[in-house]
């Protein structure tokens, strides 16, 4: 059995104040959860903050980016190394907004993820199709494409952290959800590639998280799913009670 990772991506929101808050109201209310592993990923900024806040829990901390070299002249990056310094064992790796804004590509995301996997952190690799792909009929050359570009070079027995994360553009932020259905077939191709690329045994091991509108309505039949190992959840995790809901579903 895959122990799910339910993962908060609190994307460009809260201070580090703001951050201790959360903290206190959330950390009560899942003291006891032992079904899941639990990973917040707020902004850099946040991370000293909520690395304080977490001594003591069972959840984990994790950023939303990081650049592949341990250090050097490369203005407002932020190392593996620096990420472990202040408590991360995760990072979020070529989320759909990297893609879409700042210029992530497939290549960067394969150089992120073997700086992550070298330095011992837990990456959450995301894939998915925009809205246009996903009408054009080519979401599984899509899928594939973005996997083989990520595992370029990958050993297997280096990438026994890997976690992948499902992101269907069009749902993010959107309102739209994958139907459980949905999710459960693209997740399937993407363990499939991870056979393909890194062997039978890490695909049977390796957690595929759905991202995409998770609210803790839909949390549950998501879930219930047997190839969805988990939640990448952007806005329903910057309330404490929210994201309780999710991780109870």
């Amino acid at each position: 059995m895959r122990k799910k990772l339910i993962t908060a991506n609190w994307k460009m929101y809260k201070t580090p104040d703001q951050t201790r808050e959360f903290f206190r109201d959330f950390l009560p209310l899942v003291t006891d959860h032992e079904r899941d592993e639990i990973a917040i990923c707020p902004p850099f900024v946040d991370l000293p903050a909520a690395s304080e806040a977490i001594k003591g829990s069972k959840v984990a901390l994790g950023a939303q980016d990081m650049y592949w070299e341990k250090e050097g002249a490369f203005t407002g990056e932020i190392s593996p190394i620096m990420l472990q310094a202040v408590g991360c064992t995760h990072v979020i790796i070529g989320h759909s907004e990297r893609r879409q804004y700042f210029g992530e590509t497939d290549d960067t995301v394969n150089l992120k993820l073997k700086a992550a996997l070298e330095a011992g952190i837990t990456p959450i690799v995301c894939v998915g199709e925009v809205l246009e792909e996903r009408e054009a009929g080519i979401t599984e050359d899509v899928l594939r494409r973005q996997c083989t570009r990520a595992f370029h070079k990958l050993s297997g027995k280096k990438a026994a952290k890997l976690v992948i994360a499902y992101e269907p553009v069009w749902a993010i932020g959107t309102g739209k959800t994958a139907t459980p259905q949905i999710a459960a077939e693209a997740h399937a191709l993407l363990r499939g590639e991870v056979a393909k690329a890194l062997g039978d045994d890490l695909a049977a091991k390796v957690r595929i998280l759905y991202g995409g509108s998770v609210k803790p309505e839909n949390a549950k039949a998501l879930m219930s799913e047997e190839e969805i190992d988990g939640a990448l959840v952007g806005g329903a995790s910057l309330d404490p009670k929210s994201f309780a809901a999710i991780v109870k579903y």
